[in-house]
């Protein structure tokens, strides 16, 4: 299994942690949309990362067999955000934008703390 695999299944476990703190959150205190917008926001997230690893597999399977290289998705990613934001848009009694907008960004944020956490663990 290449090392992104496992860095994912690391990061994906992470993700489904702060899902299971965001719902408990979302069932047991007064602030619902907003611990809403964190669920829809990080499982959003979660489902970019994914494109993320999908397309680096393609990416390197490309580049070993010499192929034309296409880029690496950037542009799903985006349409997510923009889809995020427009069903939040939708319903806004429901949903918390900034919330939202702090879910989308989880995936990355997970990422910089698994290298922070693993790069001291390695030295």
């Amino acid at each position: 299994m290449p090392e992104y695999q496992l860095i994912f299944s690391r990061l994906r476990r992470w993700i489904f942690f702060l899902l299971a703190i965001y719902v408990l959150g979302w069932g047991f205190t007064s602030y619902q949309p907003i611990f809403l917008g964190l669920v829809f926001g990080t499982s959003l997230s979660l489902f970019n990362l994914w494109l993320m690893v999908r397309k680096m597999d393609k990416f390197g399977e490309s580049i070993q067999q010499g192929k034309k290289v296409r880029s690496l998705g950037s542009f799903s990613r985006f349409a997510t955000a923009a889809l995020a934001v427009m069903v939040t848009m939708m319903y806004p009694d429901q949903l918390h934008l900034i919330s939202v907008v702090i879910g989308l960004m989880t995936s990355y944020i997970v990422i910089m703390i698994d290298f922070f956490i693993h790069s001291i663990k390695n030295t």
